[in-house]
């Protein structure tokens, strides 16, 4: 196991210690309550999920990696997320948390994604503890790394979020319970914890007994220590579906929904070009569209008005 170095700048004048204050406002959310984080593909649809409300939002690698027309196998550059966090930080200004798979590497890579993600706007990110090539946390066939392997990611990303100014979090995504079993989850937690995670993400879990008792078993581990939980409400996998406000009296803090927008948009576009294809016109599915107004008032353009980029 390589033991991180303290060899990175860390003076006030350091590029790495620039304010880090959308972790800080997030963790605020988390500790008034539940968070819902729906998962933002693009800048305008994280324009959407500010517009409609929430307060947070969630960038996922399946999403990122199927808009590029590529499978959720961990294909795509720490670049090309950090360029679709840019645009959903931009467009939102929501504090996030976004999916860095593997950490596009070994340890001195997880700590590149970490202030590269920072950099980019994310509040936070995480890291998963599969083998690459890494495949969706709701299939079947998983292999995971050694633990101590995952530990040391942790302790990297961990101390990369300390030398930036400390408001980053760092999520631990465990994929044990479907490999290794519950307990094996649980013990991993405990493990990415004490490394220095600030957040678990259970994948897999498969009833609410189980996200229960998820939760009573790491907390009843480390006693007294704040440990936020993520829950992935996932569609079409191995959770059933549960409501923000179930989730929070099983002990979760946030919740994301990683791929949903996407699916109810490519569902709506599908169906769209089969009507075109068979009809020749978009009139049949001219009521379904969002108007030229409608969109404007989204990206809030006025025609003749200057448009101001947001200065924040």
């Amino acid at each position: 196991m390589t033991t991180p170095q303290t060899n990175a700048p860390n003076t006030p004048n350091s590029t790495l210690t620039r304010p880090t204050a959308l972790g800080h406002r997030l963790r605020a959310l988390m500790d008034q309550g539940i968070v819902a984080m729906p998962g933002s593909f693009n800048g305008l649809c994280a324009l959407a999920v500010a517009q409609a409300g929430f307060n947070a939002t969630y960038i996922s690698g399946a999403a990122t990696s199927v808009c590029a027309g590529v499978p959720d196998v961990g294909l795509l550059t720490m670049e090309h997320f950090c360029r679709v966090i840019r645009e959903v930080a931009s467009a939102s200004n929501l504090p996030l948390i976004a999916d860095a798979d593997t950490g596009f590497g070994e340890a001195e890579m997880v700590r590149r994604t970490v202030i590269e993600y920072s950099r980019a706007g994310a509040a936070g990110l995480h890291l998963e503890d599969q083998q690459f090539p890494k495949r969706c946390g709701h299939l079947d066939g998983k292999a995971l790394v050694p633990s101590d392997h995952m530990v040391e990611k942790v302790q990297w990303a961990a101390k990369a979020a300390r030398e930036i100014g400390g408001g980053f979090i760092i999520c631990a995504r465990t994929d044990a319970r479907g490999v290794e079993g519950f307990d094996a989850a649980v013990a991993r937690a405990k493990a990415y914890v004490e490394a220095g995670a600030e957040m678990i993400f259970p994948e897999g879990l498969t009833n609410e007994d189980e996200f229960a008792s998820f939760a009573k078993a790491l907390r009843g581990a480390l006693p007294g220590k704040r440990i936020y939980l993520l829950a992935n409400m996932t569609e079409f996998g191995k959770t059933p579906i549960i409501t923000l406000d179930r989730f929070k009296a099983l002990g979760y803090d946030c919740v994301i929904y990683p791929v949903s927008l996407l699916r109810v948009a490519m569902g709506a576009v599908s169906k769209a070009l089969s009507e075109l294809k068979a009809q020749g016109s978009v009139a049949p599915f001219l009521d379904r569209m969002q108007t030229r107004k409608e969109l404007y008032e989204l990206v809030r353009y006025t025609p003749g008005v200057a448009w101001e980029t947001p200065a924040r």
